[in-house]
């Protein structure tokens, strides 16, 4: 199994992973990761300790894809699953070899939230490497989009988060169920990220990220200003996760800035 895995690991990411100088973000998600020529490989060649995919159950499969399936939608499993158990494996239990941070895997769910809870409920079960407990969290994986919220704070805490929403902040949902505070960047600010913000132009947004981390829990936003005057600005104000499709660039960015 584990020759079987290594195998796969070099098809589908292939060796540069290995790369001991990667300079690692944690402050960089890459936005429907999936859609990238390379999925998965380029967010790791770039340092991305947070990528997101949309999931869809089709025909008791669960695939990727934006909003339509088609009998050639790769499958999820494929694609993140098994070249990050793969990962755990060559590296003694991380993604990468040369950081010892928690990866973050979003899954944004497109269809209906119970029955593809369960369907990946079962596909975890198949990777307890990818499982957070209480002594080990190398892959924190989170549901997003058509969140089972209910079932999973029935539930209790069982290895796998929930992406939360501004409204469920105060209402007791522990960290390791809830890692993230997602919303729109819009409902925050309309400051476009052509010129640098105002003083008022991201007040809200600190306001919100203050709330957030007083919970010990990540803010992200989508459909931010994509460019590296809003990527400089929303992390000032304490967005920790920045929304990209431009990988290159925000590896980039943010390697420089910490120079």
């Amino acid at each position: 199994m584990i020759r079987r895995n290594i195998e796969l690991f070099f098809l589908l990411l292939g060796p540069t992973c290995f790369a001991q100088e990667i300079a690692i973000h944690p402050n960089a998600h890459a936005h429907n990761d999936y859609e990238h020529a390379r999925p998965l490989k380029e967010a790791l060649e770039n340092g991305f300790l947070s990528v997101e995919a949309d999931v869809h159950l089709r025909n008791g499969t669960l695939v990727v894809a934006h909003n339509f399936t088609t009998s050639h939608s790769p499958s999820f499993e494929r694609l993140y699953l098994r070249p990050l158990d793969s990962l755990l494996r060559i590296h003694n239990g991380f993604v990468y070899a040369n950081e010892q941070k928690t990866f973050f895997l979003m899954i944004d769910i497109k269809t209906e939230a119970e029955a593809t809870y369960i369907a990946l409920r079962k596909l975890f079960d198949k990777y307890q490497s990818l499982n957070c407990n209480a002594v080990n969290c190398p892959v924190k994986i989170f549901l997003s989009g058509e969140r089972p919220l209910s079932t999973m704070a029935r539930e209790g805490y069982a290895g796998v988060g929930i992406d939360g929403r501004p409204d469920d902040l105060g209402k007791g949902y522990a960290s390791d169920l809830m890692p993230v505070i997602s919303d729109t960047y819009k409902n925050w600010s309309g400051w476009n990220g052509n010129s640098a913000p105002a003083g008022k132009d991201l007040q809200r947004i600190r306001e919100l990220a203050q709330r957030v981390h007083a919970e010990g829990k990540r803010l992200r936003l989508w459909a931010i200003p994509d460019n590296e005057v809003g990527w400089g600005a929303l992390l000032n104000a304490g967005v920790d996760l920045i929304n990209t499709d431009r990988l290159q660039q925000l590896n980039s960015f943010l390697s420089h800035r910490r120079l």
